[in-house]
């Protein structure tokens, strides 16, 4: 085998402008990108460090500095997924690992899983919480693409639900309440976002709510995210959500994500693929894992000033597969 040599990257990445949610407020983004050379192969992993979670950049960054000495003695895959919890860290190892595989083979990641070659996909482009003309405005700019996802924070989210759908008609439409809603506010609000064509509600409460769910009528699809993480989760989300949300951060990685996808379906749920804000080099992977999915959405780059170079290519709302020189 090869000696390894693991570096790890901590980055702050603008966006073009400022990304609200009910949590707070962005103007940039904290990535960790880890690189692992193995001869002349390299492979790259990203993560989005999340402070809903527990996580920071530095924190994550330490998390994955404890593992280079198990890396660098040949840590794989099905090592890292025993020892280490789902989690911002495993991602970055984890994708870092199938893209190693595949720089080291000479075959795509996605035939080293299994899959089927991947085409091209639709993504959601996501709205910000603003004031319901700003979203206006927005929506109007955004009119043409194919699916909008609007975040909301409960005062006032019908005005800002009612702004899009007036400014962009023929857009499907859903919607992300980043666990900012109370009962009282699902009852009144979920039957009028069906009314006007919202099909499908991401994380109306707190995850520690879930079982609100199971006293109220369900006027629209319901998605699990923040309630949402591996594979273990899903026994709990039974009978409750219809769709769930897998993101590679919260999974841990492309293995345990692919293995969750498959438990998730055969549950009968839904599957949405989304991301954290990021760049193409986290996309990439979710890519692989979003063939199929009955939501997509990747659009972190669009978010975005810049992206990694040979990051993914997007047509619009279009988006195509990666590059082998951008991961797998």
């Amino acid at each position: 085998m090869n000696l390894r040599e693991v570096s790890i990257h901590q980055e702050s990445w603008p966006l073009r402008g400022v990304f609200r949610i009910s949590r707070g407020a962005y103007t940039e983004i904290p990535l960790v990108m880890v690189e692992i050379r193995e001869g002349m192969a390299v492979g790259r992993g990203e993560c989005r460090p999340y402070p809903r979670y527990g996580e920071s950049a530095q924190g994550v960054a330490s998390g994955i500095k404890a593992l280079v000495p198990a890396l660098e003695a040949g840590m794989e895959r099905e090592e890292l997924n025993a020892m280490l919890a789902p989690g911002a860290v495993r991602n970055a190892i984890d994708c870092a690992l199938w893209d190693l595989a595949s720089k080291r083979s000479g075959l795509p990641a996605w035939q080293l899983a299994g899959l089927l070659p991947p085409q091209p996909l639709s993504t959601a482009y996501t709205l910000s919480v603003d004031t319901p003309a700003n979203l206006a405005q927005a929506a109007r700019i955004e009119a043409s693409r194919p699916l909008l996802k609007l975040k909301l924070d409960g005062a006032g989210d019908l005005d800002r639900v009612a702004a899009v759908r007036a400014n962009a008609p023929d857009a499907r439409l859903i919607v992300d309440a980043n666990e900012a809603w109370t009962s009282a506010d699902y009852q009144s609000l979920a039957p009028e976002l069906a009314r006007i064509g919202v099909e499908m509600l991401e994380q109306p409460f707190p995850s520690d709510c879930d079982h609100w769910l199971a006293a109220l009528d369900r006027p629209l699809p319901v998605c699990a995210d923040e309630s949402c993480h591996a594979a273990a989760s899903l026994k709990g989300l039974a009978g409750l959500y219809d769709v769930v949300n897998i993101k590679l951060d919260k999974a841990g990685g492309l293995t345990e994500a692919l293995r969750m996808k498959a438990l998730a379906e055969g549950c009968g749920f839904k599957i949405m693929v989304g991301c954290m804000v990021a760049t193409s080099l986290s996309m990439a992977p979710a890519f692989l894992l979003a063939q199929g999915a009955a939501y997509v959405d990747i659009d972190g780059p669009l978010l975005l000033q810049d992206d990694r170079q040979h990051g993914l290519s997007y047509a619009g709302s279009q988006v195509f597969p990666p590059s082998a020189e951008l991961w797998g």
